[in-house]
């Protein structure tokens, strides 16, 4: 699996440099937007539909406070709006970072 080497805040974009030596930049808002956590991404129903609850955002629900890596698998943000339960798997990031939209 592939792993980042260092992350880094630059500005409004997230810069990753990956062990395989590739670089992905995120920007922030988008970051945010794509939140998986339940709260965000909502949770699946016992039929397996996915209901996304309506979050309001602030300007300060994209301003990257800090974070934290989750095992060896996850990247965990702390957002300026006190959100903090959203877990980004390496491969998720990377995802984003090829343009591939969220769920």
């Amino acid at each position: 699996m592939v792993q980042p080497k260092a992350i880094q805040k630059i500005g409004s974009e997230l810069a990753i440099a990956w062990s395989n030596g590739e670089e992905t930049y995120l920007f922030l808002e988008k970051l945010r937007r794509a939140c998986p956590c339940a709260a965000c991404g909502g949770e699946p129903d016992l039929l397996g539909r996915t209901v996304r609850p309506e979050v309001q955002f602030q300007p300060t629900s994209f301003d990257l406070q800090g974070w934290e890596i989750v095992g060896g698998y996850g990247w965990q943000p702390r957002w300026g709006d006190g959100h903090r339960t959203g877990i980004y798997s390496f491969s998720y990031l990377q995802r984003l970072g090829a343009g591939e939209e969220a769920p």
